[in-house]
């Protein structure tokens, strides 16, 4: 197991990214809720944001790539507008412990060389 975070570390409504051995990935906090893909779009493989932490669209309920404005629903991850409209991000699996952590489950399949 691999601790990310704690789960307060993200504002609800809010976005962050992070590096982790599985590559760079976000979180994305809806109310009580996580999600977390990896920071890639289907459209052309590069990360989503320009600014650092910044995934979600001005009305903060859609996940946006900054370069061609596709986006993505929060819930699945599936673009719903834009170059790569019925693709989806990768979501990564996660698990909260005991302490309120969020924990990836690394193994050296998933893990991402350095």
């Amino acid at each position: 197991m691999y601790i990310l975070c704690s789960l307060d570390a993200i504002e609800p409504n809010s976005s962050k990214g992070f590096q982790s051995p599985l590559g760079p990935i976000f979180a994305v906090k809806k109310k009580k809720k996580v999600f977390l893909y990896a920071n890639e779009c289907p459209h052309m493989g590069i990360n989503l944001e320009w600014v650092p932490d910044q995934f979600l669209d001005s009305s903060k309920q859609l996940i946006q790539c900054a370069l061609h404005g596709a986006q993505f629903l929060i819930k699945t991850g599936e673009c719903i507008y834009g170059p790569c409209k019925g693709k989806a991000l990768r979501p990564i699996p996660y698990e909260i412990n005991n302490n309120n952590e969020i924990c990836l489950h690394i193994t050296t399949e998933t893990q991402v060389e350095a």
